[in-house]
């Protein structure tokens, strides 16, 4: 599993491990039902603390990214079209609260549409 992590941003890198995780199974590079390291191993290959990959995957097992299988390891779940569809979902809404600062400070659709080449 190939994580790209940038350790100058301030993203909490937990959060990147998560972006990351949810940006390959969207893609389809990490597949429905396949295993990915365990804590310490990933912790290890990214050279974090195990504790930050905890809280990644505590916080990708919330949002039904992966599954944790004791005495088995941890999986992507088998149901990854949830998972695409909450990452857009998540993006909408970022531009949504973009635009609607844009709209307050004076801005029309019609210019930020203008602007954004839509």
């Amino acid at each position: 599993m190939n994580i790209a992590l940038d350790y100058q941003a301030r993203v909490p890198i937990y959060e990147q491990i998560v972006g990351e995780i949810e940006r390959l199974v969207a893609l389809n590079i990490l597949s429905p039902g396949e295993q990915i390291p365990a804590i310490r191993e990933l912790a290890l290959t990214l050279g974090v603390n195990p504790n930050t990959i905890k809280k990644a995957y505590d916080t990708l097992e919330s949002r039904g990214v992966i599954i944790s299988k004791s005495t088995k390891g941890t999986f992507i779940t088998d149901d990854v079209s949830v998972v695409k569809k909450t990452l857009v979902d998540s993006i909408v809404s970022d531009i949504n609260e973009k635009i609607e600062r844009l709209e307050n400070i004076g801005l029309d659709k019609k210019e930020i549409s203008k602007r954004l080449k839509l």
